[in-house]
């Protein structure tokens, strides 16, 4: 079963039901270890990312990234069609519940050409590597105007074996409300689905924004490798 096949078969209606719960959803692993080991190993090909960073210089964190350049690797590009075009229909629901004018098109290609249009062209899937010792503070990922709301995170490295530490954290910040948090630690392959920006949220006289920012806890031991699959190109 190839990449596209794996992401259709998933119970979309149960990730759907999981996002606007929860405002994250996991999937079952989509990714081979060999896949995930793959995808990990092309961290040192500089050919590979149009730029990398260094989060302690940029005070993100510690630890490093590399945004691929295009073309993007056949995996990462794959990964990227097949989950937004799963994921549209939900932005367009919170959109409209929102009461947001914006309508995200039915495929990526079509989404990609309204960011290129507003100058935003450079690709932004990116390759994260944590040693220990190294994190990532709390973040959200816009790249320009045009912003999709949902994004992925692959987790490439095996929790306890790999790696530890080093935990997913997602923070919610709701109107009036104090702040809160939820760590993840997700099996090797899993991707977690979560808000870009923000969540629709039901309040008393109808839908909230609800702010969402997203991190990593310290790594501990180890080395851990995560795939971002963001959907809008960055200016």
């Amino acid at each position: 079963m190839d990449l596209a096949q794996r992401i259709a078969a998933l119970d979309w209606p149960a990730l759907g039901a999981a996002l606007d719960e929860l405002g994250h959803a996991l999937t079952p692993p989509l990714l081979a270890p060999e896949e995930c080991r793959a995808l990990a190993a092309l961290f040192g090909d500089d050919a590979r990312f149009r730029s990398r960073i260094d989060m302690e210089r940029y005070r993100f964190g510690r630890g490093g990234y590399g945004y691929f350049a295009y073309p993007l690797p056949q995996i990462v590009a794959a990964l990227r069609a097949a989950l937004y075009a799963r994921l549209a229909p939900v932005a367009n629901a919170w959109a409209e519940r929102l009461r947001e004018a914006q309508h995200y098109p039915a495929g990526l290609d079509a989404f990609l050409e309204g960011c290129h249009a507003r100058g935003q062209t450079r690709p932004t899937p990116l390759l994260l590597r944590y040693g220990p010792g190294d994190y990532n503070r709390l973040h959200q990922d816009r790249y320009g105007a045009v912003a999709f709301p949902l994004q992925a995170t692959v987790f490439l490295s095996r929790k306890d074996e790999d790696f530890a530490g080093g935990e997913f954290l997602l923070v919610e910040q709701r109107p009036r409300e104090q702040s809160r948090g939820t760590a993840l630690a997700p099996e090797q392959g899993q991707a977690l689905i979560f808000p870009t920006q923000y969540r629709p949220v039901q309040g008393k006289r109808g839908y909230l924004r609800a702010g969402m920012r997203h991190g990593v806890s310290t790594v501990t031991c180890g080395t851990r490798h995560t795939l971002g699959v963001i959907f809008h190109d960055a200016e």
